[in-house]
């Protein structure tokens, strides 16, 4: 496939067949998340989390669905959190951890298209999971780091095809 066919195909997958993803297919999808421009080079703030246990996944979405009565994964058997240190002090300055984060996972998911592998980004169910101390501990995340978003990931019978992009789709301004 070819970046502008991946790019106009990738779409938020919320229908899994079950079937969970490869070794090796999962090796792909964290090689492309490790290729990610990072701000400021900022390694050492970003963690990486592979969930495939489903007791926890199960006791995660019950959490969200005790908040909002939905689902938020969708039956997909595996997530990747992407957690960044936040520096309380500096509040001007966040937006480069969350775009870090944010970045990790688009590439994961332009990754996920082009093999073929159903994905959506997770958030609503991430602001859940900062709120449950109990889920926080059992995700034994390194000193300081705070989840900032989500990939589910899985097998989906959906079919990634070309998209119509509309131009106007997000207001833009030009400054010549």
């Amino acid at each position: 496939m070819n970046t502008f066919d991946n790019l106009f195909s990738r779409k938020s997958i919320r229908t899994y067949n079950g079937e969970n993803i490869t070794e090796s297919e999962l090796n792909l999808i964290l090689k492309a998340a490790y290729a990610s421009p990072v701000g400021r080079a900022l390694f050492d703030t970003l963690n990486i989390t592979v969930i495939s246990n489903r007791e926890f996944l199960n006791k995660w979405e019950d959490y969200c669905e005790s908040q909002t009565e939905h689902r938020p994964f969708y039956g997909a058997p595996t997530v990747i959190l992407v957690s960044s240190l936040i520096p309380s002090t500096d509040l001007k300055s966040v937006n480069v951890n969350f775009s870090n984060a944010a970045i990790l996972v688009q590439n994961m998911a332009i990754a996920a298209t082009e093999l073929g592998i159903g994905s959506c980004h997770i958030w609503g169910a991430v602001r859940f999971l900062n709120n449950n101390e109990e889920l926080l501990k059992e995700l034994n995340l390194p000193e300081g780091m705070i989840p900032c978003c989500a990939i589910i990931l899985g097998h989906t019978d959906e079919k990634y095809e070309l998209r119509d992009i509309p131009e106007n789709k997000i207001k833009t301004n030009f400054i010549k």
